[in-house]
């Protein structure tokens, strides 16, 4: 090949570069579906960001109320016992409206023991909550803290059959129904559960392909996630607000041993109060 040839090879070559008709620009449609889909995945990460944490708040308050519901108790005991002594020494009204209203505050109740989960029934401290203030051996409360591998099946589950990415009224039903077995399972750290529902999903019908959508429906699509990860961030917020949330945050790395902490800070006020009834009753 000469010079002149090359030179014809690379002009003719040049042209057809600059003659290639350009690529198309995306339509509308497809830039908004994108759009969608992408809210959708970051939705969906986000509610399962904040249902992991729901489930984690929900299983410390246990934690928390099984192992310092019967110290809170005692103190409620105690300063009623206290405000009874004081009375019953000074005969003072205002003295004896107070000792009324400490003992009301820890009169028995109905269903007393389900609510601390057996540590105390309707007639006190049950013997694992006595043995529990005293140093003894204890039965340790029941814990129900979902495993790496229940979180990650929960993960994956509610990735797959979330109801927002349902097409229609019918499959968002269905997908809302299994969400709520798959919520349930995981609230109860249930592995095997879990494991049946991942198999349960994957035998079923197979989710349908996306058919294409018009943009209004797809700028209302877009309208209702940006509602819904409003709500969401409510919903954490007020989860990282209260009290339970505020202890975890504080706490991330080691919350039994924020438990720990709070118990002998609550022990040290119990033999407080029993140094001050004992004066009273001299």
């Amino acid at each position: 090949m000469d010079r002149n040839t090359n030179k014809l090879y690379e002009a003719d070559a040049g042209a057809a570069v600059v003659s290639a008709p350009a690529d198309p620009p995306p339509r509308p449609e497809e830039r908004l579906e994108k759009a969608v889909r992408a809210a959708e995945q970051a939705l969906i990460e986000f509610e399962i960001a904040v249902e992991t944490f729901r489930v984690e708040v929900e299983n410390f308050s246990r934690l928390h109320h099984q192992k310092l519901g019967p110290m809170y108790t005692r103190l409620d005991e105690l300063d009623a016992q206290i405000a009874e002594a004081r009375a019953a020494r000074t005969g003072d009204a205002e003295d004896l409206r107070l000792a009324r209203e400490a003992r009301a505050r820890v009169m028995p109740m109905p269903g007393v023991e389900e609510l601390f989960h057996g540590w105390i029934d309707s007639e006190g401290l049950s013997p694992e909550g006595a043995s529990m203030l005293n140093d003894q051996p204890v039965r340790p409360p029941q814990r129900v803290r979902p495993s790496a591998d229940a979180r990650r099946l929960y993960r994956d589950l509610v990735r797959k059959a979330h109801p927002d990415l349902a097409q229609g009224e019918a499959e968002r039903t269905r997908r809302d129904a299994f969400i709520a077995r798959v919520n349930h399972a995981y609230t109860l750290g249930d592995e095997e559960a879990l494991r049946a529902l991942t198999a349960e999903w994957e035998a079923g019908p197979a989710s349908e392909e996306q058919p294409p959508s018009r943009s209004e429906e797809l700028y209302a699509r877009l309208e209702w996630l940006a509602e819904r990860k409003e709500m969401l961030t409510l919903v954490a917020k007020r989860l990282e607000d209260g009290a339970i949330g505020s202890m975890l945050r504080v706490a991330q790395d080691d919350p039994d041993g924020l438990l720990d902490q709070i118990a002998e800070q609550l022990l040290a006020e119990v033999a407080g109060r029993e140094r001050e009834l004992a004066a009273l009753l001299e």
